[in-house]
């Protein structure tokens, strides 16, 4: 396997030669997220721009994990669209797998969430009648939520050869896996709970219900502030008739 840098940039790609030409979408993506990351262990869903990865649009989606080993698609291109015959969004991606390889890929999807890693998934497509060869790569690239959990992917599939008569399903061949530098215990790796300060990285931290509401609770020994004098009996205004 040959690492090679790309255009003189610190994106570094691990994947054979042959792959990255074969499916440019996948190493577009690729580029586009390692450029978010800028070093830090991972980019936030909220720094996603469309027109960073132009070029590969039609084969990108995002996916948000609904349970473990478990994602829904969020966003989704036209490619996936025709692979499937009909919209993905809302999907769980394991649908576009035959049922032999859908524990193989929740495994390695769980992994993208919990170590944190990226995922690249060599596949090959069902055959039958209507349905000919066709080679596809996938691309599975963690993500955080505004709370700063590990729960959103972006994602890349690229396909080679006639769709045919759909749905078109694939079958698991190859995982290469390649966990992020850091441990990953630290953390900024570990799921955040709800009301937990907004990790570094983002422009302001953000209020919470929680805090508010603490804000207008008196604290246990803090210094008491004076009661209001009681208002007077007599009136500060009083009406005065006069005759002149």
């Amino acid at each position: 396997m040959k690492i090679e840098y790309v255009n003189g940039d610190n994106v570094i790609s691990l994947m054979p030669r042959r792959l990255d030409t074969y499916f440019p979408a996948v190493k577009t993506v690729e580029a586009y997220w390692e450029g978010l990351r800028n070093g830090r262990p991972v980019p936030a869903r909220s720094e996603i721009d469309p027109r960073g990865m132009q070029p590969a649009l039609e084969f990108a989606f995002i996916l948000e994990r609904v349970a473990p080993g478990v994602a829904r698609f969020r966003l989704a291109g036209m490619h996936l669209t025709d692979l499937m015959g009909m919209e993905v969004r809302g999907m769980p991606l394991t649908a576009m797998f035959v049922p032999e390889s859908r524990a193989k890929l929740s495994e390695a999807l769980e992994a993208v969430f919990e170590t944190p890693q990226v995922i690249v998934v060599t596949l090959k497509a069902e055959r039958g009648i209507g349905r000919g060869e066709m080679e596809a790569q996938l691309l599975l690239c963690p993500l955080k939520s505004d709370l700063g959990d590990v729960n959103r992917v972006l994602g890349c599939l690229q396909s080679k050869g006639d769709i045919g008569r759909q749905p078109r399903r694939f079958e698991v061949i190859n995982i290469q896996s390649r966990p992020l530098l850091g441990n990953p215990m630290d953390q900024t790796f570990q799921t955040t709970p709800k009301g937990s300060p907004v990790p570094a990285g983002f422009a302001e931290a953000k209020k919470t219900y929680e805090d508010s509401r603490t804000a207008l609770t008196p604290q246990e020994g803090a210094t008491k502030q004076p009661s209001r004098p009681p208002r007077s009996k007599k009136p500060f205004l009083r009406l005065i008739k006069s005759d002149d």
